[in-house]
């Protein structure tokens, strides 16, 4: 695949996944580790903070809620992973 089909279909994923968090009302990253949380119980992300309004956010990720839906289309999104 020619490198800016690459571009624009990574784009497209990362575009469809913010509508998503926004939908929600939450960051594309809080949104990010929410699905992380939710695949197992041994999955612990350890995300990096530069700030303490990074770590806030962070904490605040694990108060999101996703619902079956919800990863049923995050799953749909990501299925093909990147383009390489």
């Amino acid at each position: 695949m020619p490198p800016w089909r690459r571009f624009d279909a990574n784009l497209t994923t990362a575009q469809q996944l913010s509508a998503l968090a926004e939908s929600k009302g939450v960051s594309l990253a809080q949104l990010s580790l929410a699905w992380l949380l939710a695949q197992r119980p041994d999955i612990v992300p350890i995300p990096g903070s530069r700030n303490p309004d990074r770590v806030s956010d962070n904490n605040a990720a694990a108060g999101v809620e996703l619902s079956a839906d919800d990863l049923t289309r995050i799953d749909a999104i990501i299925a093909a992973g990147p383009a390489q």
